[in-house]
Protein backbone atom coordinates (compact mmCIF):
# COMPACT_ATOMS: atom_id res chain seq x y z
CA UNK A 1 0.00 0.00 0.00
CA UNK A 2 1.69 3.20 -1.22
CA UNK A 3 2.16 6.00 1.25
CA UNK A 4 -0.67 7.67 -0.74
CA UNK A 5 -3.36 5.41 0.09
CA UNK A 6 -6.51 6.54 2.56
CA UNK A 7 -9.92 5.41 3.06
CA UNK A 8 -13.13 6.75 3.46
CA UNK A 9 -15.50 4.66 4.98
CA UNK A 10 -18.41 4.99 6.80
CA UNK A 11 -20.66 2.28 8.27
CA UNK A 12 -23.70 3.12 11.01
CA UNK A 13 -26.27 0.93 12.82
CA UNK A 14 -29.21 3.12 13.73
CA UNK A 15 -32.40 4.45 14.36
CA UNK A 16 -34.21 7.19 11.76
CA UNK A 17 -34.93 10.02 13.97
CA UNK A 18 -37.59 11.51 11.44
CA UNK A 19 -39.02 10.94 8.03
CA UNK A 20 -37.33 11.17 4.91
CA UNK A 21 -36.72 14.48 3.28
CA UNK A 22 -37.20 13.77 -0.81
CA UNK A 23 -36.02 16.39 -3.25
CA UNK A 24 -34.89 16.71 -6.37
CA UNK A 25 -32.13 18.79 -8.18
CA UNK A 26 -32.52 20.88 -11.05
CA UNK A 27 -30.61 18.81 -13.33
CA UNK A 28 -33.68 16.42 -11.88
CA UNK A 29 -31.37 13.74 -9.36
CA UNK A 30 -33.09 12.30 -6.49
CA UNK A 31 -32.15 13.22 -3.30
CA UNK A 32 -33.43 12.10 0.19
CA UNK A 33 -32.13 13.02 3.53
CA UNK A 34 -32.06 11.90 6.43
CA UNK A 35 -31.16 11.61 10.25
CA UNK A 36 -29.76 8.01 12.24
CA UNK A 37 -29.48 8.01 15.76
CA UNK A 38 -26.91 5.57 17.14
CA UNK A 39 -25.93 5.12 20.60
CA UNK A 40 -22.90 4.19 22.49
CA UNK A 41 -22.56 2.52 26.14
CA UNK A 42 -19.45 2.80 28.43
CA UNK A 43 -18.49 2.87 32.02
CA UNK A 44 -17.30 6.02 32.84
CA UNK A 45 -14.16 6.80 34.94
CA UNK A 46 -16.99 6.93 38.26
CA UNK A 47 -18.03 3.15 37.36
CA UNK A 48 -21.29 4.73 36.35
CA UNK A 49 -22.68 3.66 32.83
CA UNK A 50 -23.21 5.96 30.79
CA UNK A 51 -25.16 6.10 27.35
CA UNK A 52 -24.25 8.56 24.58
CA UNK A 53 -26.20 9.50 21.44
CA UNK A 54 -24.80 10.93 18.13
CA UNK A 55 -26.89 12.22 15.69
CA UNK A 56 -25.31 11.65 11.52
CA UNK A 57 -27.17 13.32 8.81
CA UNK A 58 -27.76 10.91 6.07
CA UNK A 59 -27.61 11.54 2.14
CA UNK A 60 -28.48 9.21 -0.40
CA UNK A 61 -28.78 9.65 -4.87
CA UNK A 62 -31.12 8.82 -7.24
CA UNK A 63 -32.73 5.62 -7.01
CA UNK A 64 -30.99 4.73 -3.61
CA UNK A 65 -32.77 8.27 -2.55
CA UNK A 66 -36.30 7.07 -4.23
CA UNK A 67 -35.66 3.72 -1.96
CA UNK A 68 -35.16 5.36 0.60
CA UNK A 69 -37.94 7.67 0.91
CA UNK A 70 -40.24 5.05 -0.30
CA UNK A 71 -39.80 2.47 2.60
CA UNK A 72 -38.12 4.47 5.51
CA UNK A 73 -39.84 6.57 8.26
CA UNK A 74 -38.91 7.60 11.49
CA UNK A 75 -38.01 4.83 13.90
CA UNK A 76 -37.28 2.20 11.71
CA UNK A 77 -33.40 0.46 12.35
CA UNK A 78 -31.53 0.82 9.29
CA UNK A 79 -28.03 -0.24 8.37
CA UNK A 80 -26.15 2.32 5.87
CA UNK A 81 -23.11 2.72 4.63
CA UNK A 82 -20.55 5.08 2.54
CA UNK A 83 -18.61 8.12 3.06
CA UNK A 84 -18.27 11.13 5.19
CA UNK A 85 -18.36 14.40 3.55
CA UNK A 86 -18.02 18.25 4.83
CA UNK A 87 -19.57 20.82 2.76
CA UNK A 88 -19.16 24.34 3.24
CA UNK A 89 -21.00 27.84 1.91
CA UNK A 90 -21.61 31.09 2.78
CA UNK A 91 -24.95 32.55 4.00
CA UNK A 92 -26.64 35.40 2.10
CA UNK A 93 -25.82 37.39 4.99
CA UNK A 94 -21.95 36.47 4.71
CA UNK A 95 -22.00 33.75 7.60
CA UNK A 96 -19.52 30.96 6.66
CA UNK A 97 -21.90 27.29 7.20
CA UNK A 98 -20.14 23.90 7.42
CA UNK A 99 -21.99 20.55 8.08
CA UNK A 100 -20.66 16.80 7.69
CA UNK A 101 -22.65 14.18 6.55
CA UNK A 102 -22.38 10.59 5.33
CA UNK A 103 -23.39 9.78 1.78
CA UNK A 104 -24.64 6.40 1.34
CA UNK A 105 -24.54 4.11 -1.82
CA UNK A 106 -25.85 0.55 0.19
CA UNK A 107 -28.96 0.45 2.41
CA UNK A 108 -30.55 -2.06 4.05
CA UNK A 109 -33.73 -2.49 6.18
CA UNK A 110 -32.85 -4.12 9.60
CA UNK A 111 -36.78 -4.25 11.45
CA UNK A 112 -39.69 -5.84 9.16
CA UNK A 113 -42.58 -3.10 8.56
CA UNK A 114 -44.97 -4.98 10.26
CA UNK A 115 -43.26 -3.44 13.30
CA UNK A 116 -44.37 -0.04 12.08
CA UNK A 117 -47.47 -0.84 9.77
CA UNK A 118 -49.59 -3.46 11.45
CA UNK A 119 -48.95 -5.62 8.50
CA UNK A 120 -46.91 -8.84 7.87
CA UNK A 121 -44.72 -8.00 5.44
CA UNK A 122 -40.33 -9.25 4.77
CA UNK A 123 -37.41 -7.17 5.92
CA UNK A 124 -35.86 -5.56 2.74
CA UNK A 125 -32.47 -5.33 1.67
CA UNK A 126 -30.88 -3.27 -0.80
CA UNK A 127 -27.87 -3.91 -2.85
CA UNK A 128 -25.28 -1.16 -3.24
CA UNK A 129 -25.74 0.76 -5.86
CA UNK A 130 -23.85 -0.05 -9.28
CA UNK A 131 -23.37 2.88 -11.15
CA UNK A 132 -25.95 5.08 -10.70
CA UNK A 133 -29.08 3.26 -11.56
CA UNK A 134 -29.16 -0.40 -10.67
CA UNK A 135 -30.71 -0.55 -7.05
CA UNK A 136 -32.88 -3.82 -6.62
CA UNK A 137 -35.05 -4.68 -3.49
CA UNK A 138 -34.20 -8.05 -1.95
CA UNK A 139 -35.23 -10.49 0.53
CA UNK A 140 -33.14 -10.01 2.92
CA UNK A 141 -32.95 -13.55 4.64
CA UNK A 142 -32.84 -16.65 3.02
CA UNK A 143 -34.61 -17.97 5.53
CA UNK A 144 -38.01 -16.44 4.31
CA UNK A 145 -38.43 -18.78 1.21
CA UNK A 146 -40.85 -20.49 2.76
CA UNK A 147 -43.15 -17.26 3.22
CA UNK A 148 -42.25 -15.84 -0.56
CA UNK A 149 -43.17 -19.23 -1.66
CA UNK A 150 -46.67 -18.89 -0.03
CA UNK A 151 -46.82 -15.05 -1.60
CA UNK A 152 -45.92 -16.72 -5.05
CA UNK A 153 -49.19 -19.48 -4.50
CA UNK A 154 -51.25 -17.26 -3.35
CA UNK A 155 -50.34 -14.64 -6.65
CA UNK A 156 -50.71 -17.92 -8.80
CA UNK A 157 -54.15 -19.01 -7.20
CA UNK A 158 -55.79 -15.61 -8.27
CA UNK A 159 -54.83 -15.99 -12.11
CA UNK A 160 -56.87 -19.29 -14.56
CA UNK A 161 -54.02 -19.18 -16.21
CA UNK A 162 -51.08 -19.63 -13.86
CA UNK A 163 -53.34 -22.21 -12.68
CA UNK A 164 -53.33 -24.26 -15.67
CA UNK A 165 -49.29 -23.81 -15.50
CA UNK A 166 -48.81 -24.37 -11.56
CA UNK A 167 -48.11 -28.39 -12.11
CA UNK A 168 -45.65 -27.80 -13.96
CA UNK A 169 -44.07 -24.56 -12.70
CA UNK A 170 -44.05 -26.30 -8.81
CA UNK A 171 -40.80 -28.40 -8.99
CA UNK A 172 -38.45 -25.09 -10.64
CA UNK A 173 -36.28 -23.49 -8.13
CA UNK A 174 -37.18 -19.78 -6.75
CA UNK A 175 -34.38 -17.31 -7.72
CA UNK A 176 -34.50 -14.70 -4.99
CA UNK A 177 -33.16 -12.65 -7.13
CA UNK A 178 -35.98 -13.25 -10.06
CA UNK A 179 -38.41 -11.97 -7.07
CA UNK A 180 -40.08 -8.50 -7.55
CA UNK A 181 -40.03 -7.29 -3.94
Amino acid sequence: MSSRASLNKVMLIGNLTRDPEMRYTPSGAAVCTFSVATNRYYVASDGNKKEETEFIKIVSWNKLAELCSQLLSKGRKVYVEGRMQTRSWETPDGQNKQTTEVVIDDMRILDSRKDFDGGASEAVAVEPVKGAEEVDEKVSDVSKVSSVSKVLSVKKDKSDDKKKDKDKTEGEDVDLDDLPF
